[in-house]
């Protein structure tokens, strides 16, 4: 399944102890079929909702010991079980994609940070468990980077969400600062790429590169080969920030992607840059 999406961090990579491959690979395999739930496909608002139920009904099951209905939840129970990994992460998870489906606009960054704190930290929280270095400090340290990397994904994704058909088109910039920019959901619309909206952008950017630096030192506290997975997506993080400067937020014509150089960048900065 994640060779079917396109992702700029690497997810279960070989540089993992085996063990872990298939669990992580599990849990990023439920976030990205219930992402799916939201966004992919021509359902309407009601199966969308229906089909996160479907998850949410069967996570009922397996917080009351009882077997689930499906062979892929079946498997999720036993991941669950052999690593002790919390159920409320899951939960969450599902609670952002609901989410997504009835909600298009952010008024002000607060609103951001909780849809984040739903939307990309459970990730953080089962890995740390999964890791069993989920302890209070590393928490908080796991959520800065992924509310970070959530924040990132948005500003390179700002063309693909707003020109998604009409009942799941997104803008995940806040409303306030952009009244405040004086910039309009028509200045999106036509791709307007002038001072102000660079001026936008870079604030936008460099907000969420502080949060990924706020939470960087958690790369060198995880040991071995947990700790340079970690470094890897943080370094692919700090990548994209890189080319989002570069070409001065106008993601309408040149959508960070990274290529096979970008990688060697990553790999070096996570094996030697402290």
């Amino acid at each position: 399944m994640a060779q079917t999406h396109y992702e700029n961090f690497p997810v279960a990579s070989v540089f993992l102890p085996r063990r872990l491959r298939v669990p992580i690979a599990m849990i990023y395999r439920f976030a990205r079929q219930a992402d799916d739930f939201a966004d992919e496909g021509s359902d309407t608002i009601e199966e969308r909702l229906n089909n996160l139920q479907k998850f949410r009904d069967e996570l009922n099951l397996i917080q009351a010991y009882i077997q689930p209905n499906t062979d892929f939840f079946r498997a999720l129970q036993h991941t669950i079980r052999d690593h002790q990994l919390p159920l409320q992460p899951f939960y969450d998870l599902l609670d952002a994609f609901s989410q997504d489906v009835v909600k298009t606009r952010y008024e002000n960054f607060d609103e951001v940070m909780d849809y984040c704190k739903r939307s990309a930290n459970p990730i953080g929280h089962l890995l740390l468990h999964l890791y069993q270095a989920a302890t209070p400090h590393h928490l908080v340290l796991s959520d800065a980077i992924c509310s970070a990397l959530q924040l990132i994904n948005f500003y390179q994704d700002i063309a693909i969400d707003f020109a998604k058909n009409a009942d799941k088109s997104r803008i995940y910039l806040c409303q306030d600062e952009m009244k405040k920019a004086n910039i309009t959901e028509l200045d999106i619309a036509q791709q307007v790429v002038d001072t102000k909206w660079q001026h936008f952008m870079l604030l936008n950017i460099t907000r969420a590169e502080q949060l990924l630096l706020a939470g960087k030192p958690l790369g060198r506290i995880l040991t071995g080969r947990i700790g340079l997975e970690l470094r890897l997506i943080i370094a692919g993080g700090e990548r994209i920030l890189h080319k989002l400067k570069a070409c001065k937020g106008d993601i309408f014509h040149y959508r960070p992607q990274l290529n096979s150089w970008d990688w060697v960048i990553i790999l070096l900065k996570a094996l030697f840059k402290r």
